[in-house]
Parts: structure tokens; sequence; C-alpha cells
């Protein structure tokens, strides 16, 4: 079975999380797409609660086909290690065929990942190139540049407007039921 995790804070998920899992569905042999929220993350970004991002990414994703949202590293607990992960679900899972998505500024920070290399063993890298984002080994462009600290920084200052063509309808009706983002 052909497994493809996709892990991220999710802070809040947008279109280009949606791009990309849509994108590996119609490029790649994927029997399946995991969408894997982290619970802490290792760099100490400060993130909305886990229960928040997974529900998000459940609005986001969730709907696609052959989609699911995982709770993998809430149920390791502590600090999100994207090795740790990777070893449990190969531990869990032998017979699956796991290749890891990331976007190509992967490429520029993966090296302060724990484990990195081993992580590449076992779950080999789909990179999906990024407008804006140039690394050396980085494919063409396939998803737009959109991050969610921006998407973050306009909800703070009340630009619903800016952010209606970036973030999924029933995740802004998310964002909005919970009030979230209006502080950081």
């Amino acid at each position: 079975m052909n497994v493809f995790l996709f892990g991220g804070s999710f802070n809040p998920p947008h279109v280009a999380h949606v791009l990309a899992v849509a994108y590996v569905l119609a490029t790649q042999d994927a029997d399946r797409v995991i969408v894997i929220p982290c619970y802490r993350h290792p760099f100490r970004k400060d993130l909305a609660p886990f229960e928040h991002r997974f529900a998000m990414c459940e609005l986001a994703m969730g709907w696609l086909p052959r989609t699911s949202i995982s709770a993998v590293e809430q149920e390791l607990g502590g600090e999100s290690r994207t090795l740790r992960t990777v070893e449990h679900l190969v531990q869990l899972h032998p017979e699956w065929r796991m290749r890891l998505v990331v976007g190509a500024d992967i490429l520029l920070e993966g090296r302060r990942w724990l484990g990195f290399e081993r992580v590449i063993e076992l779950a080999p890298l789909l990179v999906l190139g990024r407008a804006g984002v140039q690394a050396d080994g980085a494919p063409s462009p396939v998803l737009p540049e959109l991050a969610s600290r921006d998407l973050r920084q306009a909800l703070r200052e009340g630009r619903r407007g800016d952010l209606e063509t970036f973030v999924p309808r029933a995740v802004l009706a998310y964002i909005d039921a919970h009030g979230l983002y209006r502080e950081e």
C-alpha cells in the first residue's frame, strides 16, 4: 500500500495545503494520503490548540478521496518529531510503502530536523515546488506562495477579505466561530 504522509503545523490550514494533497492524489500512485498536524512544534512555534488545528484539517482536506487526518502525534505526546512519527508508523504498518510530502522550503531547513537522513530512508521525500522558494534540487512550483503566518497576521488585523481566496470557507467559518488568531 502506497501511503503519503503530509505533516505540518496547519496553523491554520490553507488552500496550498489542499492543493498539495490534491496534487499527490492526481500525480502519484497514492492508495492513501495521511495528513498529520503536529502536536507540539519542536522549534517552539506558538500554535493554536491541537484540537482546533485537527478540526480545521478535517474541514480543509478530510473530504478529499483516500485522505484521512491523523492524531498520531497527539497520541505519541510531547514534542512532535517527524522521525519518531515515521518510525512509529513503520512499526504499526510494516506493509506500507511510505513517502513524506514536503514543500521545497524543507530542502532549506530539513537538516535541522532530528534524524533527517533516517526520515528520508524510511519515507523518501516527495518535494513539491513552492512559488517564492529557491533551493537546490527544488522542482518547479506547483504550489502558490502562501504562508500561514501571513494569514494569521491578516486575521489579527481584521483583513478578512484578504483571506477568502486563500483559506477554505469552512476553515474561515471555524476560525470565526472559535475566535482563533485574534491575538498572538
